[in-house]
């Protein structure tokens, strides 16, 4: 898992199951979002604002299971 920032502790991808796991640093919740494309999970850990990156690009578009 990579550290990110003051919101995302921590995410891992799986390229074969094209899921993205995050942890929120807050609650210490693990989500996982399905179906995320590896470019996109790249430009994420390289985005001058991950915790922005993340809200605009990642949650509310991709299924969701908690962990």
């Amino acid at each position: 898992m990579h550290t990110l920032s003051h919101v995302i502790e921590a995410v891992a991808y799986d390229e074969s199951a094209r899921s993205l796991r995050a942890r929120y640093r807050d609650s210490g919740e693990t989500v996982t979002y399905e179906n995320v494309p590896q470019e996109l999970y790249d430009s994420l850990i390289f985005a001058h604002s991950i915790g922005g990156f993340f809200r605009d690009h990642i949650e509310g578009h991709f299924p969701v299971r908690r962990n």
